[in-house]
């Protein structure tokens, strides 16, 4: 029996996950669990999975939580450090890093550095340090197993097959929810707009990244450090029907794609058995029902967001980082109604260009750098409203 620890219990990633862990009782069991402000959901995952540790954010919570759990004990933490804890105790097999954000790479390290298996669905984790995520898991001898569907979607494609065979991977996008609004329309998009995806349920930030594309821009960055191919050989084309979440051509022309209906609880089980596969029991995909499968080219004025992480791999160092950072702090403003859509790929572009290439020693330099792109993004925004 599999121990599982999740990071980001509360969003939807770890919900699944806990799903999962409910339909195979003699499969897999919950170790820790850490989560952000969702106290009351938490301490029914507590109640319901019995953890024997678990972190939340904030210190002066912990006393109410605890007098949510009731009767139900369990070590709580709080903060960074509480979830380093929770996410490296020793009884734990398997953790599912899925906090969004910058806020899930420390903890996502730290589980990799303690020699466990992890399970990532935190993409920005690979997006601002892959190279230290790389060299650190081949030290301790773990694999990276990619939870994102798309990442999922390759890993399964590459099974038994030789690497150096590969001649490019191929990301799919569903174009979100403007895929065919008049450009001059996205000046003027709400907040409800952005967040209706047409095939996904998903939180409120992956999915604005979504009708950016800027996901399918982190998914690129991911997919440097995970396949080990350069930029030019990871393509991203639109999908809407998102039934092909991606594929892989091989040199002989060949293409495999790894095709399934859009529910994560399916590249969250094979993360969490591979390479055996769980009988999870969901609506099997009925490819006469579903029609047609269209694939369109991206259209760069639509989503220049996608072209920015191009740029931030080909810069290499800590620019990916900045790339994250200005993302996260411009998609938060537009959540909280302080810029428009189209104003978010305008504020990360400027902050990467006014990076002054700050030296990245290892991780402290990439957090250094995260930093400064967090103060110059909002400072921009600040300007912008002023």
């Amino acid at each position: 029996m599999k121990a599982i620890t999740v990071l980001g219990s509360t969003g939807s990633i770890g919900v699944n996950t806990l799903d999962l862990v409910d339909r195979f009782p003699k499969l897999f069991r919950v170790c820790g669990l850490v989560a952000g402000r969702n106290l009351k959901l938490l301490a029914a995952q507590v109640k319901k999975f019995s953890p024997e540790w678990v972190s939340i954010q904030n210190r002066d919570e912990v006393t109410a939580f605890q007098s949510l759990l009731g009767r139900h004990r369990a070590k709580v933490f709080y903060g960074e450090e509480g979830a380093v804890r929770v996410a490296t105790v020793r009884e734990g097999d398997v953790v599912v890093a899925a906090i969004v954000g910058a806020a899930g790479l420390v903890p996502t390290l730290a589980a990799v550095r303690s020699g466990k298996e992890v399970a990532l669905a935190n993409k920005e984790a690979l997006v601002m340090a892959g190279e230290v995520f790389v060299r650190e898991a081949k030290k301790a001898g773990i694999r990276l197993l990619p939870v994102d569907s798309e990442h999922s979607a390759v890993f399964q494609c590459l099974q038994g097959n030789r690497k150096e065979e590969v001649d490019r991977i191929i990301l799919t996008a569903s174009g979100g929810p403007f895929l065919h609004t008049p450009l001059h329309r996205l000046k003027r998009v709400t907040i409800q707009q952005a967040l209706r995806h047409p095939n996904w349920k998903m939180g409120p930030k992956i999915t604005v990244d979504s009708a950016t594309m800027m996901n399918k821009g982190l998914e690129v960055v991911e997919a440097r450090w995970l396949f080990g191919l350069p930029p030019a050989r990871t393509e991203v084309v639109i999908h809407p029907q998102s039934i092909v979440h991606s594929m892989v051509q091989y040199r002989d022309g060949s293409i495999i794609a790894q095709l399934g209906i859009p529910d994560m609880r399916i590249p969250i089980a094979y993360a969490l058995s591979c390479p055996q596969r769980l009988e999870v029991n969901l609506r099997p995909l009925d490819l006469t029902r579903n029609g047609e499968l269209t694939f369109l080219p991206v259209e760069e004025k639509r989503y220049p967001a996608l072209r920015l992480a191009y740029r931030a791999l080909e810069a290499g160092g800590a620019m990916p980082a900045v790339l994250n950072a200005a993302n996260e702090v411009a998609v938060e403003a537009f959540l909280q109604k302080r810029v428009g859509f189209r104003d978010i790929h305008g504020v990360i572009e400027r902050t990467m260009a006014q990076y002054p290439g700050i030296p990245t020693n290892g991780l402290q330099g990439i957090l250094r750098a995260d930093r400064w792109a967090r103060h110059k993004a909002a400072e921009f925004i600040s300007h912008k409203r002023s």
